[in-house]
């Protein structure tokens, strides 16, 4: 077996190098169109990142306030996503270095929808706010100014949780 495997080898290492290089050249002509095309492909950038955390924010305040933990947990989900998203295709941004201040905040957060504590809930969600503004101050966008949201973000959406 060990000196069939050791001919296949040495016969594909021969051919290998004896062939022609146009193999190569059409390999590196893939390589470069598929590079090209990566390069131009739609990547969200920071602002369109934001605005969706932006939109989840006011979105689980409201599932918070009314007790929608299900909602709520899925709303604080989709934060943690934007955040890991924005650590793994804004690396080219200063800011992303500063978005992991607002982990602590979250997992507050997350454990207060866990507890289904609607006083814990409120308490954490203000050190989120919090944290989120500190942030926006310490990568120069104080101008960013987070609240705590008083009306709901879409008409067409309900908050309040469905008796089952």
């Amino acid at each position: 077996m060990i000196k069939v495997f050791t001919t296949v080898l040495l016969s594909f290492l021969f051919f290998s190098c004896n062939n022609d290089s146009s193999g190569i050249k059409k390999l590196q002509s893939r390589i470069d169109s598929l590079e090209q095309k990566v390069n131009n492909s739609y990547k969200p950038g920071f602002g369109e990142f934001m605005s969706a955390i932006q939109v989840h924010h006011a979105k689980l305040w409201f599932a918070g306030i009314n007790e929608n933990w299900d909602l709520a947990d899925f709303e604080i989900h989709e934060i943690m996503e934007n955040i890991d998203d924005i650590k793994k295709y804004e690396t080219d941004r200063s800011e992303s270095n500063s978005i992991s201040m607002i982990e602590p905040a979250l997992d507050t957060v997350n454990a207060a929808i866990r507890k289904k504590d609607i006083a814990r809930f409120k308490n954490s969600f203000v050190l989120l706010t919090n944290s989120c503004n500190t942030c926006h101050q310490d990568v120069n966008y104080s101008f960013n100014d987070v609240k705590i949201p008083d009306s709901p973000p879409f008409s067409n959406q309900v908050f309040k949780k469905k008796e089952k």
